[in-house]
């Protein structure tokens, strides 16, 4: 757990000023994907816990979640001006003309993975299961309203 938690303090720290540093936007593009693969793929774990197809196993989930906690933060620094265009990408139009819609979109996002975090250092199934149905909602809100269903230039 230590190097885990070492691992998200680093990737933290050095996102803001990553943000800040991306030369194309393609940079951004990727970066952001990169994040949001990561952020899925840890909480597609926690989420086969959540739906019986994988064995619980409390330390799995807590530690999961923890990534799925920093990673969450991520992403949304990379949605930058100019990045709409360029690599292939699936953010519709509206992230940049609702901007405001868009961050408090992300900001449920991040807050609902916040408690889902808590449920699973908590180590209760039951908890993990409700948290991880008000995350799902969360992005599927998001997605509904900010991803394209085919990726674009």
């Amino acid at each position: 757990m230590t190097r885990l938690l070492m691992a998200a303090v680093v990737g933290l720290a050095t996102a803001l000023p990553a943000a800040a540093q991306f030369q194309k936007p393609e940079d951004a593009i990727k970066y952001r994907q990169s994040a949001f693969t990561v952020m899925a793929n840890h909480l597609g774990r926690v989420g086969a816990m959540a739906q019986g197809r994988a064995p619980f196993d409390a330390k799995v989930a807590a530690d999961n979640t923890a990534i799925v906690s920093t990673m969450s933060m991520l992403p949304f620094h990379a949605f930058v001006p100019g990045s709409d265009k360029g690599a292939p990408n699936r953010a519709k139009a509206e992230v940049w003309s609702d901007g405001a819609k868009f961050k408090a979109a992300a900001e449920k996002m991040q807050a609902e993975v916040a408690k889902l975090d808590a449920a699973a250092k908590g180590g209760n199934l039951d908890a993990i299961k409700g948290a991880m149905g008000a995350v799902g909602g969360a992005c599927k809100a998001c997605h509904d309203d900010f991803r394209a269903e085919r990726y674009s230039n």
